[in-house]
């Protein structure tokens, strides 16, 4: 089993460089791309499945001892990221070719998106923070590439404010991974969290707050958020899908992961704090726009808060409705904007003012949005709500009244800014068109393009379904997460 971690790996690097040999023809690389990410998909699944029954798997690369060796690892909350993320990014690179152009430069997409789905799976299976820092720069490469692939104005100023924050938050990492290997001697996250309980207190805070800040630019908390409402609505909808689901919860991801593992119990009240300003200046952002995109992205940052919370409540039960709410949250979120990307190219717009009666035009269509704006809103019965329902009792457990509040106040407004979009896009009467574009249907003129949204929120209903097993999943995961011992004994056996 331990050989399919390299695999995931190396599936998407062969897909980029054949891709490159391909090159002159868009059709093959198209079969390239979907081959290399349908198969780290199916490796993805193989490896949670073989996780939940056998326990963590670890490949040490070169057969050089686990202590010194690069490790890739996969324990249930890897192996769970992994694969949600694996099989999002397979259905946008669907999504994408179904709006895909033969511009010229559409044929570096496929190389810079595999690229991407090696980065992100590298930085799951990282065993080490610096292949963990390593795997974040080629994501954000690639994400570089991805982002000002069109080449317009627009593009380009808003990828020269992500490339500047995300390389200031490259420097701040790599330094607090250099501190950390000067105080230690060791990078091996099995082997940190005993060297690290024998720093003084300060110096652990120190170590701490540093990686909080890195991780905490990536994952978009407050007060390091102001990149991501610039950036995302830049870049064309199938790259603003991929990242509004994944790339903030691979920071997430990195923030649970060292919180967890390396710093338990440090800077909780802090943390708690910044989860309640990130939910609550991210909703109040949402509110006050007039543009979907922009709309959707601050609620990528309003929603951040929240997984935020669950680490800063800490314990199992709190980290299984983080990891809970983050399975909900990618799907959810990657639906809405594929939404967003069909009503943009069938209307040429997103903003509010220039689109209406949507809802009239296309009744599926109001339903492919109506189901993930409800979840992401937290209205039963959907994963939202489940999601939501187990952090905010963690906090009535844990007394912590004024995040809870705050959570179910960002809650009711969440709501509002998703029916504004309802009220300014889909209600009203229809844009005047052709007969013929009347009976066509919106869908219809998409199909494969429409296919896979109603596909991502297919999944997001069947999340809500099956939440009593995946939430029993996502416990099991956060015990490992959560005892450092599990960790160290399947790296160091």
């Amino acid at each position: 089993m331990s050989v399919l971690l390299p695999l995931a790996i190396a599936v998407p690097l062969i897909g980029a460089a054949l891709s490159l040999l391909a090159i002159g023809s868009r059709t093959m690389q198209r079969v390239i791309s979907v081959a290399a990410a349908a198969a780290t998909a199916a490796i993805s699944v193989t490896i949670l499945i073989g996780v939940d029954r056998d326990g963590t798997e670890v490949a040490a690369m070169g057969d050089w001892p686990a202590d010194i060796a690069i490790n890739l690892v996969a324990d249930r909350f890897a192996a769970l990221m992994l694969t949600i993320s694996s099989t999002m990014l397979l259905a946008v690179l669907l999504y994408a070719m179904g709006q895909q152009t033969d511009d010229e430069r559409s044929r570096w997409y496929h190389p810079a998106y595999q690229v991407l789905i090696a980065g992100v799976c590298g930085a799951f299976l990282a065993g080490d923070l610096f292949n963990l820092f390593v795997w974040f720069e080629v994501l954000l490469i690639a994400s570089y590439v991805l982002l000002t692939l069109e080449g317009n104005d627009g593009q380009i100023r808003s990828g020269t404010t992500y490339v500047v924050l995300n390389v200031i938050e490259s420097f701040v990492l790599v330094t607090g991974v250099a501190l950390i290997f000067a105080a230690t001697g060791t990078l091996n996250m099995a082997q940190l969290p005993e060297r690290l309980a024998e720093l003084p207190d300060g110096v652990r805070l120190g170590l701490n707050l540093l990686l909080l800040i890195a991780f905490g630019l990536k994952a978009a908390v407050f007060p390091l958020f102001s990149w991501l409402p610039d950036s995302y609505p830049a870049a064309p909808s199938p790259v603003s899908a991929v990242f509004a689901g994944l790339l903030t919860k691979v920071g997430v991801y990195a923030i649970i992961r060292t919180q967890t593992l390396l710093f338990p119990d440090t800077n909780r009240e802090l943390l708690l704090v910044i989860a309640g300003l990130t939910m609550v200046i991210g909703v109040l952002g949402a509110i006050a726009q007039s543009d979907m995109k922009r709309i959707l992205s601050f609620h990528i940052i309003s929603q951040i808060g929240y997984m935020i919370m669950g680490v800063a409540l800490g314990g199992v039960a709190a980290i299984s409705a983080t990891i809970f709410y983050m399975l909900h949250h990618i799907p959810v979120k990657t639906s809405l904007f594929l939404v967003e990307g069909i009503i943009e190219r069938e209307t040429g717009s997103s903003t509010l003012g220039r689109v209406s009666g949507l809802a009239r035009r296309s009744g599926p269509l109001a339903l492919l949005f109506l189901i993930p704006a409800f979840s992401l809103a937290g209205l039963p019965p959907f994963s939202g709500f489940l999601g939501k329902t187990a952090i905010v009792t963690e906090g009535l457990d844990q007394r912590s009244w004024w995040i809870v509040a705050a959570a179910i106040a960002v809650s009711l407004m969440t709501l509002v800014s998703m029916l504004k979009i309802w009220s300014g896009a889909f209600w009203g009467d229809p844009e005047p068109m052709s007969v013929d574009a009347h009976h066509e249907g919106i869908l219809r003129k998409q199909p494969l393009m429409s296919a896979v949204t109603a596909g991502v929120v297919a999944l997001t209903l069947l999340i809500a379904v099956f939440a009593g097993p995946l939430y029993r999943f996502s416990e099991r995961a956060a015990n490992d997460v959560t005892d450092p011992a599990v960790y160290r004994t399947a790296v160091l056996p």
